[in-house]
């Protein structure tokens, strides 16, 4: 007989206390981390098939749900703790947030010893100190090395830039005290588009394409170079010494790097089969001339309370 209980905490203030003692303390740097329960309408337990195929005690916290470890929150519906695998299984209007990221999804399993989680159906998540907003289908994080991977249908924007992919991996480093994306990595069908600064009835924007990209920023978040392999593609729009339009560029490589000066772009390198041409400038604003897979998705973005 399957044995389950159900207590309702009316002093939900001692839940912290009653937490602590249920979950196992985690070690990272030779610093004890516990993982705290804050908050919960109700507490659950009882048996039932864990995460590797036994039968194995469990606690569920139900309502309004909030974990405190360090600096990061865990937020959600409802928290199913497994003492054998120190993992905690997240369900329903699931928000995890530190000073470096801030991810939310429906479903999703936070390890508390690695600091390290995975967040699935209409993930958003943003870099809290950045600029920088998701969107995707499935989430990896890792609290620790200030990475995020992105799947399925993945995209990213960023001040005036989109990129998008089968797959996106975000990197953060540390800057004056702060957490700032420093790389950001697309895979299949990747497609960066950057508003160009100089237009703006309509805007138009520079494009850049390939089956993996690398995009690299300076300090202030502004694009210093990125990097298109197999099959690359690039269009870009041209001015003359006075920043009048003269035409648009099409190139294409094996390999394209594009550089970029206090954030405008600089100069292009091509290799590998390079071809090119150049569009006259009345095609400037002709939709048929955008690269393959060009296609804006700002109604997507998700909007965060700051």
């Amino acid at each position: 007989m399957k044995k389950r209980r159900s207590i309702t905490i009316a002093a939900w203030c001692l839940l912290p206390l009653l937490w602590v003692m249920l979950l196992t303390d985690n070690t990272a740097s030779g610093e004890k981390k516990k993982t705290i329960l804050e908050h919960a309408d109700q507490i659950e337990g009882g048996e039932k098939p864990g995460p590797s195929g036994s039968t194995i005690p469990y606690r569920s916290a139900v309502g309004n749900v909030l974990f405190l470890q360090d600096e990061t929150t865990l937020q959600c519906d409802r928290a199913t703790d497994w003492p054998d695998s120190e993992r905690i299984d997240l369900e329903g209007h699931i928000i995890i947030r530190n000073n470096t990221f801030e991810t939310r999804g429906d479903t999703g399993i936070y390890h508390t010893a690695q600091e390290t989680g995975e967040l699935s159906g209409n993930v958003r998540g943003r870099v809290t100190e950045d600029s920088l907003t998701t969107k995707s289908a499935r989430a990896i994080f890792d609290l620790k090395k200030n990475e995020l991977w992105l799947f399925d249908d993945a995209v990213a924007w960023q001040r005036g830039r989109q990129l998008s992919g089968d797959s996106i991996r975000v990197h953060v480093r540390e800057v004056t005290g702060k957490k700032k994306v420093d790389e950001i990595q697309v895979f299949g069908h990747a497609f960066l588009a950057v508003r160009d600064t100089l237009s703006s009835s309509p805007f138009l924007y520079d494009q850049l394409s390939g089956k993996r990209l690398t995009a690299n920023m300076d300090d202030r978040s502004r694009m210093q170079k990125v990097v298109a392999t197999r099959n690359a593609r690039s269009l870009y729009h041209i001015y003359d010494d006075k920043n009048e339009p003269s035409g648009v560029n099409f190139t294409s490589g094996d390999r394209i790097r594009m550089f970029f000066v206090d954030g405008k772009l600089d100069r292009i390198l091509v290799t590998g089969g390079s071809l090119g041409k150049e569009y006259p400038n009345h095609m400037r604003n002709d939709p048929e001339i955008n690269l393959p897979g060009f296609r804006l998705r700002d109604r997507e973005k998700p909007v965060f309370d700051q």
